[in-house]
């Protein structure tokens, strides 16, 4: 279908495959996109392959032009798309219920916490709203939010949410963390402030699981997603400037599309603060 840029666990028939359909990179076509679910319901079944309770394969799908087989079988279904045994699993609520009741271990992974759920359910239309303009007001109202995060790992003292082994929380945290990190430097110069200790120390142990590495997208595949959410709101505003200036800048976006494909992916996952100290602190 397209490229596949992972697989995980034995492929010798003991166990079932998980086929996962993630949208692929809006820069190259090829590698990890920066869909939030996408990356979610990845960590969620790298974590089942690594458990060897499941064999992974991970495809990468270019919806900016989607190979006929795609089209044929899933029409105009954006990923992700988890194949099981032959059955495609198609909206977000579906799949995660069939990791949830019919994937091998994957009850393990969802454990019931209220008050994990509701700190971190609407975390992510803080950013978007910050990602908008740069207003201190909304910055402040994310940054409080992370500082609710942060107050409940450190009262916690665990490494993850819910523990000391990961959960589908954190599965659902993480990536919104990158996102927050990555997208809100560059677009408005939001930093997580460093003295979010444990959050800080939160996050140095994700980047230290493979779970969160290979599913992660790169820094420019972030940034990408939201310019082109960025683009597709000022089409909204007004149709004929929208086209106006699509044909004046055309020429510019494309020589900028062949610079972001040439230019190497980065991955931030660099600490602020002392990671002796962190770990001293456990």
């Amino acid at each position: 279908m397209s490229d596949e840029i992972a697989e995980n666990g034995t492929a010798n028939g003991d166990v079932p495959e998980i086929e996962l359909i993630i949208k692929a990179s809006t820069i190259d076509g090829r590698r990890k996109g920066a869909c939030l679910f996408c990356q979610e319901y990845f960590m969620d079944l790298y974590l089942l392959a690594e458990l060897k309770t499941i064999s992974l394969k991970v495809t990468t799908v270019d919806m900016q032009k989607p190979p006929p087989d795609f089209r044929t079988n899933f029409e105009a279904t954006h990923p992700p798309i988890l194949i099981d045994n032959g059955l495609a699993i198609l909206e977000n609520e579906k799949i995660e219920r069939h990791i949830m009741k019919s994937v091998p271990g994957g009850h393990n992974l969802f454990v019931q916490d209220k008050e994990v759920a509701s700190l971190i359910e609407n975390l992510y239309s803080k950013l978007k709203l910050v990602l908008v303009r740069k207003d201190e007001q909304k910055s402040a109202a994310l940054r409080a939010h992370l500082g609710r995060i942060d107050g409940l790992l450190e009262r916690r003292e665990t490494r993850f949410l819910t523990g000391d082994t990961m959960c589908c929380f954190d599965c659902e945290l993480m990536p919104r963390l990158q996102h927050i990190r990555v997208a809100g430097k560059y677009f408005v110069d939001f930093e997580i402030p460093t003295t979010f200790r444990a959050l800080w120390r939160y996050m140095y142990h994700m980047y230290q699981l493979d779970a969160f590495t290979q599913s992660c997208p790169a820094d420019q595949d972030i940034i990408n997603h939201y310019k082109l959410q960025q683009q597709s709101a000022k089409g909204l505003v007004s149709p004929t400037l929208s086209r106006q200036r699509n044909d004046e800048s055309q020429g510019s976006a494309l020589k900028m599309k062949k610079h972001e494909e040439l230019e190497t992916p980065t991955f931030t996952t660099s600490i602020p603060i002392d990671v002796n100290e962190l770990n001293n602190a456990e």
